[in-house]
């Protein structure tokens, strides 16, 4: 996927000018104005050309580099027309009209740089991009029998992607996902989120039992995290209408029901990934038009003056209409005016719809009657 994804590379003064560009050139030709104004109307000699050295400089702070050298040379040219026009020009005035010209190649160094800057900037953002494309692939909107959509809400605006983490899978064993929540922020837990991805996109296709999952989970975190590291993930397997659920220290997920909000608490509780959790799985049974919602400690930790958002009382209203994209973007905009657009931690959300049973489906066997009881 990465060998298709190419960046264009830049090529200076090729197009319209970008959006800085305009701004910077308007604002320095605007100051060119005004101080070309005072000096004509102030009469001989010239007082006022060493104010137009700023011109390039306010350029500098939005413009390109090549706009910033054009408005170097207008404000040159303007300082040596004033300085021809005053009969026996002064050391002073000569001075000034070099300093406008030097001032004017730093300007245009500076915005050389910034320029530089900015680029590998957008280049790093694209690929974030490409990195949130690999690790969170885009979900949905039909898996198995499924309606699925997902979505990543970060708390920082210049970071797409960190320690939150979702997959839905439609496996030999039923429909599997998982979301889960790493703990700490920046590269390091996107690299841990990466590994239990990976790992979990593996062992998902390979294991009957939900739990049997969860140790192969647990020893994949185990082995790339320190003693005080862990994840939080819940398991969820839809198969022929029974709904199986594992978790380990993460946020129990929510079960929509005919206007109702069930909380779909574990029986027992069970430490996070790289704790060693022993598991017990809770089993539903799912009706047509049920949803589910899984998301992660981000929801429930957001507040404003205190008060922290009501997930379960408003997801109802949030989530039961429409299609499942609806849902959650109806309830991210909730979200987002509840804590004014300012989250402490980022969250992902993955919302589904049981659609009904697959006409060819066999008897359902949930993952936790597999194996022995035990295992």
């Amino acid at each position: 996927m990465l060998s298709d994804v190419r960046t264009r590379p830049f090529q200076p003064g090729h197009g319209p000018l970008s959006p800085g560009s305009r701004a910077g050139l308007g604002a320095a030709l605007a100051l060119l104005a005004i101080v070309s104004a005072v000096e004509a109307g102030d009469g001989r000699p010239a007082h006022y050309l060493a104010l137009m050295a700023a011109a390039p400089v306010l350029a500098a702070a939005l413009a390109s580099w090549r706009v910033v050298l054009a408005v170097g040379a207008l404000a040159t040219a303007a300082g040596i027309t004033f300085a021809v026009c005053e009969r026996g020009a002064s050391l002073v005035t000569a001075v000034n009209v070099a300093a406008i010209a030097l001032v004017t190649a730093i300007a245009a160094a500076t915005a050389a740089v910034r320029q530089r800057q900015a680029e590998r900037i957008a280049e790093l953002s694209r690929l974030a991009s490409v990195a949130q494309q690999a690790v969170l692939r885009p979900l949905g909107p039909q898996v198995g029998t499924l309606a699925v959509a997902a979505r990543y809400i970060s708390s920082t605006a210049t970071a797409e992607i960190g320690g939150d983490l979702y997959e839905v899978m439609d496996t030999p064993y039923g429909v599997r996902m998982i979301i889960g929540d790493v703990r700490g922020k920046g590269l390091d837990a996107v690299r841990l989120a990466s590994i239990v991805l990976g790992s979990y996109r593996h062992v998902a296709y390979e294991r009957a039992d939900l739990r049997a999952v969860v140790t192969d989970l647990d020893r994949a975190v185990a082995r790339n995290v320190g003693d005080e590291d862990f994840v939080t993930a819940a398991l969820v397997e839809e198969r022929g209408g029974t709904l199986t659920i594992v978790n380990c220290g993460h946020p129990s997920p929510l079960l929509l029901r005919r206007g109702q909000v069930i909380p779909l608490e574990p029986p027992a509780p069970a430490p996070p990934l790289g704790f060693m959790p022993v598991v017990r799985p809770r089993v539903e049974r799912l009706e047509p038009g049920d949803r589910l919602l899984l998301f992660t400690d981000g929801l429930g930790e957001a507040r404003r003056d205190g008060e922290f958002f009501p997930t379960a009382d408003r997801a109802w209203r949030l989530l039961g209409h429409g299609t499942v994209g609806d849902g959650l973007a109806s309830l991210e905009t909730a979200l987002v005016e509840w804590v004014h657009g300012r989250l402490d931690d980022d969250i992902a959300l993955v919302l589904m719809e049981y659609t009904g049973p697959r006409s060819s489906a066999a008897a359902p066997v949930p993952s936790w009657e597999v194996g022995t009881a035990d295992g």
